[in-house]
């Protein structure tokens, strides 16, 4: 058996996504890397003067390709997404699930779950009467159903968890899926994220503790991370997830690999409900707790995939992080980019779709760009692969998720190339 540091090594071989920059992960990575923005104006629903009316939608997205009529109308949007975009990775993995099942499992995390069913539940209990609720509006809700609804539908009976850390939900869940693998609980994992949030509430909610940006005559320039002009996420919906699986076992069945995850590190803030820890001091501990779990360090960094959510307190904070974590000098040497100013703020998907990009972006030789960033803020003075991308041949990387109520997530992940070391 292969091992890395006496234990079981895991691996990604299949991908699957649906975001605002795309419906496969393909798409979302072409226009990543072509710095193209999926952030526009909400038209489905009439949004107030005052409420921030612009988000990143996934357009064009049919359940009906991944479930039928009847299943698709149980379930909440956030558990379509989710299936989708594990149905896809399934695929791209060549994963027969039927023939291992129990030893196959699935790990989805969210921050908020069926947002768009508590709506329209809350609207009709006050119009109509509890008599006329959807009987299956709980189910539809309750933030687990994004994965119980996956697990049903591809059949997985493994390790069933989902993770509602806020926006570092998703990464803990490819980290603690990463944790099962070596643990021997599990042979393969089905992890990532999912969120669909675009509601009148949630933008009214968000809108109200200003944590959005208020540039809404100019949809696609709001998400600028690091930027001076900065003030606010642009909330965003989507799903990835990976197949996560034991080396041997996919050496076994001739899986096409993309990378290794190496580490996986985590730290709480313990500072406030919205402000990230304004020293840096725990993200950078969960970035060295990572690289220690990986057996790297910060020199052999060659790119951090960074949560720059495009807040002002949380783009500086991260940018100090970096510095406690890599050095200052080292730091400066090491390009950093948030595929946020592309996607928006997908949330409890982000950390996935992240690592997503992360890894094609080692595969590639490319790194994606940080658009928007016209202006940067002097606080926040790293090489942030300003508005275009470059290629580079980037062997380690860091993906960063950081959570409301101080839940940070580091994975390390490694570049695999043919012929890597047994």
């Amino acid at each position: 058996m292969s091992t890395q540091n006496g234990r079981r090594r895991v691996v990604v071989t299949g991908l699957g996504g649906i975001t605002p920059c795309g419906n496969t992960i393909d798409e979302t990575w072409a226009n990543i890397r072509a710095g193209k923005s999926g952030v526009s104006r909400v038209e489905e629903f009439e949004v107030p003067d005052g409420t921030p009316n612009i988000a990143g939608q996934v357009k064009g997205f049919d359940p009906l390709e991944y479930m039928d009529r009847r299943a698709a109308r149980k379930t909440d949007r956030f558990a379509h997404l989710a299936i989708a975009a594990a149905s896809q990775a399934v695929k791209d993995a060549d994963l027969d699930i039927e023939a291992d099942a129990a030893r196959i499992g699935c790990s989805i995390g969210t921050g908020i779950g069926g947002l768009r069913t508590q709506e329209v539940a809350y609207r009709k209990l006050f119009d109509a009467g509890p008599d006329r609720l959807n009987p299956f509006w709980v189910t539809a809700l309750i933030s687990n159903m994004g994965a119980a609804e996956t697990s049903m539908a591809l059949g997985t009976r493994g390790p069933l968890t989902t993770e509602t850390t806020a926006c570092a939900a998703s990464g803990m869940s490819l980290g603690n899926a990463t944790l099962y693998i070596r643990a021997g609980m599990a042979d393969a994992m089905l992890a990532g994220g999912v969120e669909s949030p675009i509601t009148l509430l949630a933008l009214g909610g968000f809108g109200t503790m200003r944590a959005l940006s208020r540039r809404l005559d100019d949809p696609e320039g709001a998400s600028r991370p690091f930027d001076l002009g900065r003030d606010g996420f642009i909330l965003s919906e989507g799903s990835t997830v990976l197949v996560l699986e034991e080396l041997e076992r996919a050496r076994a069945r001739g899986a096409r690999i993309y990378a290794e995850v190496l580490g996986y590190g985590m730290s709480s803030d313990s500072h406030h409900v919205t402000e990230p820890d304004p020293v840096g001091t725990n993200p950078a501990r969960a970035m060295t707790m990572a690289m220690q779990d990986a057996g790297v360090t910060p020199a052999d960094i060659g790119y951090v995939n960074a949560h720059g959510t495009s807040t002002p307190a949380g783009d500086s904070a991260e940018t100090r992080a970096l510095k406690l974590a890599l050095g200052e000098d080292g730091a400066h040497q090491i390009p950093v980019s948030s595929t946020k100013s592309e996607t928006g703020h997908m949330l409890g998907a982000t950390g996935a779709v992240e690592a997503a990009i992360t890894v094609l972006a080692m595969r590639d030789g490319f790194l994606p760009p940080t658009i928007n960033l016209t202006d940067p803020d002097p606080e926040c003075d790293l090489d942030y692969v300003p508005n275009e991308g470059r290629e580079a041949d980037v062997r380690v990387a860091i993906s960063n998720s950081f959570g409301f109520g101080g839940h940070n997530a580091v994975l390390v992940l490694g570049r695999w190339d043919d012929g890597d070391a047994a």
